[in-house]
């Protein structure tokens, strides 16, 4: 059957030319008789892809010396108690800013492993912006401060990443990760779990500033200390070998398309066409977050009724668009655009929703 429009928030669409290339080297990767799959994290070939996923991060985030690049399990959950394991000592605080659901998520866990103050939060307006700089009141001499750059589910991402001057800035990137342009030296620490915009989901990319690795706890578990994956490549443990493989073929897509500035280009497109359908509906359709603090990533609106709603993710599925339905937490719709969904994709969904309005409004 032909390919689907899959608006999954994640595990979420891969680009086609990506999923063909796996498909051909799928039994004998190169030559070796061996799926990668099958293949030892101690190959040669193997820790070739590692070192080259490695390398095409930095080039793409333009990160010179003073950064590791680390590929972890766990997914953002893991380092939701990972990162105070390692970076907040009993007798500190964190500050944590919290713009949706990941954000509190981040919250609950750092709160069972020490002091957390939370700098600003936006759930009384129901998640529909990022706060202005003037709400934000950090803490005295905060361990670190964390954000989450994009809110997959309701749809709300930092126009522009703030900035706390000397302070070590933390950032959950998961849902916008190598979506644009930014200056990755500006954070200690950045997450992001694969399977939206960097490959299938089971691996974590993390990267670390190593003059704050230098101050990380020295009493955390083995498997759960940066310092040890650092030491050891990523390589103390088996990693996902197959997830790594497959996120090195994506990065050497986004390199083709133009690198991040020509990801912000694409998508910042197909977020447009979509918001201005939404826009351009007199009301039907109702978009959630404010128009500052709208995803490019996660668009997400109301129809008039939950009834409608349901009719709506129903014809779009037969109309071969899936993954529209919100998240569970707060109904609604949801598409997510990462950087693998192409402008056809954006233009065909916006032409369902203009018929499915002329017709049910």
């Amino acid at each position: 059957m032909p390919r689907i429009y899959n608006f999954n928030a994640g595990p979420a669409i891969l680009p086609a030319p990506v999923l063909a290339h796996a498909q051909e080297e799928l039994r004998d990767y190169r030559g070796t008789g061996m799926s990668m799959m099958e293949m030892s994290h101690r190959s040669p070939e193997y820790e070739a892809i590692n070192n080259e996923a490695e390398q095409r991060i930095r080039h793409l985030l333009k990160l010179e010396a003073g950064y590791r690049v680390l590929f972890l399990q766990g997914g953002a959950s893991g380092q939701f108690a990972m990162l105070p394991m390692n970076f907040l000592p009993a007798a500190a605080s964190a500050d944590y800013i919290v713009t949706g659901t990941w954000g509190e998520k981040a919250v609950e866990e750092a709160r069972k492993l020490g002091n957390v103050h939370v700098a600003a939060d936006t759930q009384a307006g129901g998640y529909r912006r990022v706060p202005a700089p003037r709400e934000i009141r950090l803490g005295t001499a905060p361990a670190y401060v964390h954000i989450t750059s994009n809110e997959t589910i309701q749809g709300v991402q930092w126009p522009e990443l703030p900035s706390f001057g000397d302070l070590p800035v933390a950032a959950d990137m998961s849902s916008d990760m190598l979506s644009r342009p930014f200056d990755a030296t500006r954070f200690a620490l950045i997450y992001a779990g694969a399977q939206k915009n960097l490959g299938p989901a089971g691996v974590t990319v993390v990267i670390i500033r190593e003059s704050w690795l230098a101050q990380a706890s020295q009493q955390v578990s083995a498997i759960l200390s940066y310092a040890t994956h650092a030491k050891h490549s990523s390589l103390y443990n088996t990693p996902p070998v197959f997830p790594i493989y497959m996120l090195n073929l994506v990065l050497a897509w986004i390199e083709g398309q133009g690198g991040l500035a020509g990801m912000a280009r694409r998508n910042e497109a197909k977020a447009r066409v979509l918001y201005d359908t939404i826009d351009a509906s007199a009301g039907f359709y109702t978009g959630h977050a404010e128009t500052a603090s709208r995803s490019r990533m996660n668009v997400t609106f109301r129809l008039p009724s939950e009834q409608l709603e349901a009719v709506f993710v129903a014809e779009a599925k037969a109309q071969g668009m899936v993954g529209l339905a919100g998240h569970r937490s707060v109904g609604g719709i949801r598409a997510s655009i990462y950087n693998a969904m192409e402008q056809d994709g954006c233009e065909a969904l916006a032409a369902f929703m203009r018929a499915f309005a002329a017709s049910k409004g």
